[in-house]
């Protein structure tokens, strides 16, 4: 139950009150950063949320399911509070949100209003507006495990148990050519066979995208030189020289697990499960079917 101080509540009650809402962000890199619709800044807990940043919210609905719809808030981009390259780096998706209503006479004076996280982002200029979604909408998400004949396990996790530091699955190189806004030839893969890195992850430990991940779409060789197709133009321009690690992807298929990394005991698939194309066959004469 939400716990109103009652200095704040007599406020409330006279009818005559001196509030703003405040948001106080928190991203997955343990970035904190707090942000206020007033005209002067507001300290919560530690927490500086800045003035003059055009950050405002509408109102929350909830539908019949649990999950939170119509509720956003929205700012403006500068280098002092969010930036372009900050939010096309993902560096805000899933950041933790604690929207607070203030009393900015008296900031002791406060109530949590909501918690939630945020969602998708639409950039419009030097402007944003971001999902907020409550905690409720946890409830609509499906969990648990899922029967599909592909391996429910990711490359090198827990369940997984390869070994990605292990110099056969990971490679180490450069940017030699940019030929295109997502592709480019590789200096230091030559000995991986083609599609090796197919489907695997690359992190940027130099250039302007450093410390960013991406998952790899292609991995072929052309003319003796690997060539990388990523999934997603990164958010600052490739260049030249840009150094990178890579590991190895897997198509999440039994004969990939087994015959590329002899990991078939831990496949977390079910391959043998009848597919939409067995459902769906009937006898045909002199044929399968059932």
């Amino acid at each position: 139950m939400r716990q109103v101080p009652s200095a704040l509540q007599a406020k409330l009650d006279s009818g005559v009150t001196t509030l703003a809402r405040c948001w106080v962000l928190t991203r997955r890199d343990g970035v904190v950063q707090g942000f206020t619709e007033h005209d002067a800044d507001i300290a919560i807990d530690g927490v500086i949320c800045r003035a003059g940043t055009g950050f405002t919210a509408s109102e929350a609905a909830s539908r019949f399911d649990l999950s939170v719809a119509d509720s956003e808030i929205s700012g403006a981009l500068a280098d002092a509070a969010l930036t372009e390259a900050d939010l096309a780096a993902g560096r805000y998706d899933a950041a933790q949100v604690q929207s607070w209503l203030v009393d900015w006479s008296a900031p002791s004076l406060r109530v949590l209003t909501a918690r939630g996280v945020l969602g998708e982002v639409r950039r419009e200029g030097v402007a944003f507006t971001a999902e907020l979604r409550g905690l409720a909408d946890l409830l609509a998400q499906e969990s648990g495990r899922y029967y599909t004949a592909k391996c429910g396990a990711d490359l090198g996790d827990a369940r997984c148990r390869i070994d990605l530091t292990n110099p056969a699955y990971r490679g180490a190189g450069t940017v030699g050519a940019v030929t295109g806004a997502s592709q480019f030839t590789a200096i230091g893969l030559d000995g991986f066979v083609a599609a090796w890195f197919s489907a695997g992850r690359l992190t940027w430990t130099s250039g302007v995208n450093a410390g960013l991940a991406v998952e790899v779409k292609q991995h072929r060789v052309a003319d003796g030189h690997a060539v990388l197709s990523l999934w997603q133009a990164m958010p600052e321009p490739i260049a030249a020289g840009d150094a990178f690690t890579v590991t190895a992807g897997c198509d999440k298929t039994l004969a990939a697990c087994r015959d590329r990394f002899a990991n078939a005991a831990n496949f977390r698939g079910f391959p043998h499960i009848p597919g939409n194309d067995f459902i769906m066959s009937y006898p045909t004469p002199g044929g399968g079917g059932s």
